[in-house]
C-alpha cells in the first residue's frame, strides 16, 4: 500500500492510494497512530478505506505533506560507503576510509521540525553558499522496540519513503573542526514523501533494489540503485536500538546513493566541470522506483544575524599589511575624484579581492569601470556613486577582465546598463571557477596553507552571486560616447588574463588600467606572455594619461606603470637565469631574488610568474598547473 498525509480545509488527513485517488481514513487519525498498531492493523485500515468510496479525492489535485510531518526522531545513516569515499576525494583527500566505517553503522540525528513535503519549496539555510541535495530512501519504524537484533529490526520496518537530506556543505565544513557532529550544515530541511510505501510493495531482500535518479533543472546529476548499500536497514536500526527505545514513526535515512548529490561531482583540480551548487529558482527532482518522485524549488533566504567571534588567545596575529606605494591621492576606502567628471572607488590595501573601480560621467549618462568581489562591496560602491549617477544614470559598464573581483557584482547593475568587455574576457568568464567555490577559502582545511587563505579571503561574502555576462563584446579597440564624452576602451592583453582592457578618458587625462597595473602589490601573470604585459605597459604610457587608476593599489602616474614594468622585467631575468643554471621551476622558487620588489604586498605571487615564464621557456619540461595548485604553492611560499 501507498499511504499519504494531505492537506484539507479542516486540517491534515491520512489516506491510502487506490486508482489514482486518495481514500481517507477517519478524521483525526495520524499515520504515526496507524503504523504504531503494526502491519496487520495498518493493512486492515487501508483495506477498509479502499472499500469505501466516500470522500475519496483525486491524487493529482491533492496537496501532499510529508507522510509523517513531524517524526518522533530522525536518524540519517551512512549505509553507502562509496558515497563517503567520493566525498573525501572531492575534498582532495584519499578515498581510503578509516576502519571504523567498516565496523560501525554510522548515523547522526536530523531535525524533525524542518521536515518538508515532496513538492514544497525549500529555503537555503541563511548564510549558505554551497547548497546541496542528497537522494536517499528512508525506513520508517512501526511498533518500536529496544535492543533489537538485525532480523527483528527488519521486521519492525513498516514502510519506506524518499528522503532528501538537504545539506549546506560550506556550513558543514565550517563546523567540522568542532568534531561534535552535524549542526547547521544539516538541519535546514529534510524532505520525506510523497508516499509511505509498505515493504510488500518492494519485494524480498534486506537491501531494497530500487533504481534512482536525481535531476537539477531537468539535467541528470546522478543515478544508481539502492542495492549498493554496505549496511542494511536492519543492521543500522539494530545498532541504534542498543539501550534505546525506538518509537513508531522514527525515521532512518539510508545515506546518499553514490553519485546522487552535487558534492561527489566536485573536483578541486577541475572546478569548471562542476555542475554548480544549488541556487534560487533551481528545481530538484528525485525519482525512486516504486517510491515515487519529489519535485522542489530552491529559494534564497535572508542573511543570518552575525555573531562576533570570541578572542582566540592561541591564534598568532596576522602580519601587518602595509601598501607602501606613493599615491597621488589619500589611499582610503571610498570614492575619490581623480579628474573632471571622473571618480575612482578605492579599496585598500590592494591585495587579493581589494580591487578598484570607477565612474566616468558625461551629460546625462555615466559609465562604470568594473564591479567588485562580492555583492555587499558592490552595493556599497553603487550607493556611494549615487551622488553622480542619480543625475547622470549609468548607461554603460566596462569590465576590464574576467577575474571575480572585477565582475562578481555585475548582477546588481540594472538591465538598462550595457555591460561591455573584450570577447576573450567574455569567453573566460564562462569558464571561470564558479563564484561560490571561492567559499572554499573560508571552510576547507587544506593544512598549513589554511591560515593564508582565511587571511586573504575571509572578509568576502561569496553567497548569492550569479554570473552576468557582457551584453556587448569587442576586439582591439572600442570608442564609446558617454553623454557626449569620448571614452576609449582598448584590449592590451593577453597578460594578466586572456584579455585585459584599459579605459582611457582623453579629456581628463585619466586611465583605468584594470589589473594590468598593481601598485604597491605584486602583479600576477595568469595568462601571459610576460613580454606582452611589458608591451602593454609601454602602450599605457603612450596614451599620455597623467592620472592612472590601477586595478589594485593607490592612484598613481606613469611612474607607477614603469614600476610594474620593472618588476616584470626583473621576473623574466630571474627566471631566465635560473633556467640557464638548470634549475627546475620548484628550485627556482627558492632561488629567486626579488630585490627591491620583496617589500611589495603578496610577493609570493612570484611562484605564478616564474611558472608562467618557465612554461614560455620550456613547456615540455614544465607541466601546466591548475590555479588551485598554484594558489597552494603561493600560500606555502607566503608562509615560509
Amino acid at each position: 500500500m501507498r499511504w499519504v498525509t494531505y492537506a484539507t480545509d479542516a486540517g491534515d488527513r491520512v489516506g491510502v492510494i487506490g486508482d489514482d485517488r486518495i481514500h481517507p481514513v477517519a478524521p483525526g487519525v495520524s499515520l504515526i497512530e496507524l503504523i504504531g498498531r503494526g502491519r496487520e492493523e495498518l493493512r486492515a485500515a487501508g483495506e477498509s478505506a479502499l472499500a469505501s468510496a466516500a470522500h475519496a479525492v483525486p491524487l493529482a489535485g491533492a496537496t501532499l505533506r510529508a507522510p509523517i510531518p513531524r517524526p518522533p526522531s530522525m536518524r540519517d545513516c551512512l549505509c553507502f560507503l562509496d558515497h563517503m569515499r567520493k566525498c573525501q576525494q572531492a575534498a582532495g583527500r584519499p578515498r581510503t576510509l578509516k576502519d571504523a566505517w567498516y565496523e560501525i553503522p554510522a548515523f547522526y540525528f536530523a531535525c524533525p521540525s524542518t521536515v518538508v513535503g515532496p513538492y514544497d519549496e525549500v529555503a537555503m539555510p541563511p548564510g549558505a553558499a554551497w547548497f546541496d541535495f542528497e537522494l536517499e530512501i528512508a525506513a520508517v519504524i512501526g511498533p518500536g522496540g529496544r535492543d533489537l537484533t538485525p532480523e527483528v529490526a527488519e521486521e519492525r520496518i513498516i514502510g519506506y519513503t524518499i528522503y532528501n537530506d538537504w545539506s549546506a556543505r560550506d556550513l558543514q565544513l565550517r563546523e567540522s573542526p568542532l568534531a561534535i557532529g552535524q549542526a547547521k550544515g544539516k538541519d535546514g530541511a529534510t524532505t520525506l514523501g510523497p508516499y509511505l510505501v509498505t515493504p510488500d510493495e518492494l519485494g524480498p531482500g534486506r537491501r531494497p533494489a530500487l533504481r534512482v535518479e536525481a535531476k537539477v533543472n531537468g539535467r541528470t546529476i546522478g543515478s544508481g540503485s539502492t542495492e549498493a548499500m554496505d549496511w542494511s536497514f536492519g543492521e543500522v536500526i539494530s545498532y541504534a536500538s542498543r539501550g534505546v527505545d525506538l518509537l513508531p514513526g522514527d525515521v532512518f535515512g539510508s545515506g546518499t546513493v553514490p553519485g546522487c548529490c552535487l558534492i561527489e561531482h566536485l573536483s578541486l583540480a577541475d572546478p569548471s566541470a562542476f555542475p554548480g551548487w544549488l541556487r534560487d529558482g533551481d528545481v530538484v527532482e528525485l525519482t525512486v522506483e516504486r517510491l515515487g518522485r519529489t519535485r522542489q524549488t530552491v529559494r534564497a533566504s535572508a542573511p543570518p544575524y552575525p555573531l562576533a567571534p570570541r578572542h582566540n588567545p592561541d591564534r598568532r596575529p596576522p602580519r601587518p599589511r602595509v601598501n607602501r606605494a606613493p599615491s597621488k591621492l589619500p589611499y582610503t576606502r571610498g570614492l575619490h575624484e581623480v579628474g573632471a567628471g571622473v571618480w575612482a572607488w578605492l579599496l585598500p590595501d590592494g591585495g587579493y579581492g581589494w580591487s578598484n573601480a570607477g565612474v566616468i560621467a558625461g551629460e546625462g549618462a555615466s559609465l562604470l569601470v568594473d564591479t567588485l568581489f562580492d555583492l555587499p562591496l558592490t552595493a556599497e560602491m553603487l550607493d556611494a556613486m549615487r551622488k553622480v549617477t542619480d543625475r547622470r544614470p549609468l548607461t554603460h559598464a566596462v569590465i576590464t577582465h574576467s577575474n571575480g573581483d572585477h565582475t562578481h557584482g555585475n548582477q546588481l547593475l540594472g538591465e538598462q546598463v550595457q555591460i561591455i568587455a573584450a570577447e576573450a574576457t567574455c569567453a573566460e568568464m564562462r569558464h571561470e571557477m564558479p563564484q561560490e567555490m571561492l567559499t572554499a577559502t573560508h571552510v576547507v582545511d587544506i593544512g598549513l596553507a589554511t591560515p593564508y587563505f582565511r587571511e586573504r579571503f575571509g572578509a568576502f561574502d561569496f553567497s548569492g552571486i550569479r554570473l552576468r555576462l557582457p551584453d556587448l563584446t569587442y576586439d582591439g579597440e572600442l570608442t564609446l560616447d558617454v553623454g557626449g564624452r569620448e571614452v576609449r576602451v582598448m584590449n592590451l592583453g593577453p597578460a594578466h588574463t586572456a584579455a585585459d582592457s584599459v579605459v582611457h578618458v582623453p579629456d581628463a587625462g585619466v586611465l583605468f588600467a584594470g589589473d594590468l597595473l598593481f601598485v604597491g602589490c605584486t602583479p600576477i601573470v595568469w595568462s601571459g606572455p610576460i613580454a606582452n604585459w611589458i608591451s602593454a605597459c609601454d602602450k599605457m604610457i603612450a596614451t599620455g594619461a597623467h592620472t592612472i587608476v590601477p586595478g589594485h593599489g593607490p592612484v598613481t602616474d606613469p611612474d607607477g606603470i614603469r614600476a610594474v614594468r620593472g618588476y616584470l622585467t626583473h621576473a623574466i631575468e630571474q627566471a631566465d637565469a635560473a633556467h640557464a643554471r638548470g634549475l627546475t621551476f620548484q628550485e627556482a622558487i627558492e632561488a629567486v631574488d626579488l630585490g627591491e620588489y620583496a617589500t611589495w604586498l603578496d610577493a609570493e605571487r612570484i611562484v605564478v610568474n616564474l611558472h608562467r615564464r618557465y612554461r614560455e621557456l620550456d613547456p615540455a619540461a614544465t607541466p601546466e598547473l591548475d590555479q588551485m595548485t598554484l594558489m597552494a604553492m603561493m600560500a606555502h611560499k607566503g608562509l615560509s
